[in-house]
């Protein structure tokens, strides 16, 4: 669901990074940014004991603008928050169920918090490329 998921948002014009841990010690599925600095959570959720069990997604609505779940066809979507997105995601696409319907404005990331989080993803994704062409090289640091 996570490639689904990823691909839906880069057919979106979105550039989407998985696995990425947050200042707070949370780890979102998904972070995407969009050419405006748009930053889109997509919280992945495999069924509704999944979902039950983990309630750290209303963490993440503090670090972007739109939020998301990804969830399987068969998932009752009726459980789900209904302000927030849902996409029905399966390992080679997925289709938008809902759209994030809070007001953009009210939830727009404050300056400095987009910033950090930008700094972040670049350097998350920079450090990923580079043990792709250079596995031995671990860390930022050499270690």
């Amino acid at each position: 669901m996570t490639r689904g998921a990823a691909r839906w948002l880069r057919q979106r014009g979105l550039s989407p990074i998985v696995e990425v841990p947050l200042a707070d010690g949370r780890r979102a599925d998904i972070v995407a940014v969009g050419e405006a600095a748009e930053i889109v959570i997509v919280e992945v959720k495999s069924s509704l004991e999944d979902f039950r069990v983990d309630t750290k997604w209303g963490d993440y609505l503090g670090w972007c603008d739109r939020f998301y779940f990804a969830t399987p066809p068969t998932f009752p979507s009726g459980v789900l928050p209904t302000e927030l997105g849902v996409i029905l995601a399966d390992a080679f696409g997925a289709e938008l169920l809902r759209d994030d319907s809070r007001a953009v404005e009210a939830t727009r990331l404050p300056a400095a918090r987009r910033k950090s989080l930008l700094v972040r993803l670049t350097r998350l994704a920079g450090e990923r490329l580079q043990r792709l062409a250079d596995p031995t090289f671990s860390t930022l640091d050499g270690a």
